[in-house]
């Protein structure tokens, strides 16, 4: 029996409880956003400004780095499956994450971010679908809401202590962003490590042999979900990059430090209610949140088309914190929900390839937008929401009842 073999496994907690490994995993994704939180804002500001690249370019380094990784979504998902096994599946993502940021300090070109940044949603898509399942099975259906909102909290305040983090490295330590991407290596190890040694499985997890798990197809999937992904997908046509919500802050004369600021602001509305939106999911069901929460995207992207001043900057940038928190946690709820318990990390996988894919047309439509308007990219936005929602009102209920 190998060691990975004699690993503790984790229980599905009865009851009103959840589980050690739910915890452990908001811990990892706290650090993990720490890390990346703490260079995100930079790194548009680095690739214009410093290596003196059109915002274009964001534009394609954003929908190619997050499109063609996202397809690795549903083949993590199903290896995931095949072997019953989430975990080395995740360590194998957060790994690549972490590696990213310390690289980002030794890039000299535009191409060199395209590749790191490749390499980081590499990760995202090795991770993604098997840590979902592993929450998913290791929660009671009724608990999955508080789940994911607890997930997306955690991961949310780590978005709010990275800028702030990297606001005290610029001002008090070094202005140069090259030290601040090696500085972000440090709470992208730590979360790797709390993976590894925290983070348990679950036994039923391991009985999912490749005899059980046979292909996917979408015509396999619940017809609810299928017009659930269809309405993501539309959705996500126009959910560019939040580079360009950067890029458009920075027009209007926010500084690197200010956009630091700004960007934890914005992440404090999902950390605080998150966790409640989770709950709240549970209660009344994830649709009237998911609809609530696109609405709210259509509204904040026809203010950013609109504004002209730093104050409404600051308002848009809170209430798109509104717009995450109702969604973030409770479509990946809703996924877990829909999902074949047998097929449970590839099903779930598919929600997330699909998201991707939308991503690159998303934001090379954005960039070429960017460049000729810098409203124009967020009127687009605002109309795909509205249309996607049209979709979204004929989800019914998942006629699948997972475990």
């Amino acid at each position: 029996m190998s060691s990975a073999d004699q690993e503790p496994s984790e229980p599905v907690i009865p009851g009103d409880r959840l589980s050690g490994t739910v915890y452990a995993l908001g811990v990892v994704s706290f650090l993990t956003d720490v890390a990346s939180e703490m260079v995100y804002t930079q790194v548009p500001l680095f690739i214009t400004k410093t290596l003196g690249a059109p915002a274009a370019v964001v534009g394609i380094i954003e929908g190619v780095a997050e499109s063609s990784a996202s397809l690795l979504k549903i083949v993590s998902g199903r290896l995931s499956d095949k072997s019953g096994r989430r975990k080395p599946l995740a360590v194998a993502g957060y790994a690549l994450g972490a590696i990213y940021k310390p690289l980002l300090a030794l890039a000299v070109s535009w191409p060199a971010i395209l590749l790191l940044r490749f390499i980081d949603r590499l990760g995202k898509g090795l991770r993604s679908s098997p840590r979902d399942a592993l929450i998913a099975d290791t929660t009671p259906q009724h608990l999955r809401g508080r789940a994911f909102g607890l997930h997306r909290t955690m991961d949310t305040t780590g978005a709010v202590v990275g800028p702030l983090l990297g606001l005290w490295f610029l001002t008090h330590v070094s202005p140069d962003l090259r030290k601040l991407f090696l500085f972000a290596g440090i709470p992208g190890a730590l979360a790797v490590l709390s993976l590894l040694l925290f983070v348990r499985e679950p036994k039923h997890s391991r009985t999912l042999g490749p005899q059980v798990v046979g292909p996917i197809r979408w015509g396999n999937l619940d017809p609810a979900y299928r017009r659930f992904i269809w309405a993501a997908f539309l959705f996500n046509l126009g959910n560019s990059s939040d580079a360009f919500l950067i890029l458009r802050a920075g027009s209007l004369g926010f500084t690197s430090t200010q956009l630091l600021v700004l960007y934890a602001a914005f992440n404090v509305t999902e950390m605080c209610l998150g966790y409640s939106a989770g709950i709240l999911s549970d209660k009344i069901g994830r649709r009237p949140l998911i609809i609530s929460g696109y609405i709210v995207f259509a509204l904040v992207y026809l203010g950013f088309a609109l504004v002209h001043t730093k104050v409404g900057i600051w308002v848009l940038f809170l209430l798109y914190g509104g717009y995450y928190t109702l969604t973030q946690g409770t479509q990946r709820a809703f996924a877990a929900d829909m999902a074949d318990p047998k097929h449970r990390a590839a099903q779930i996988g598919v929600f997330q390839t699909a998201v991707g894919i939308a991503l690159l047309p998303a934001s090379i439509i954005a960039g070429k937008l960017f460049d000729w308007n810098p409203a124009a990219p967020f009127y687009y936005g605002a109309l795909m929401a509205l249309m996607s929602i049209i979709v979204f009102m004929g989800v019914k209920k998942p006629t699948i009842e997972s475990i």
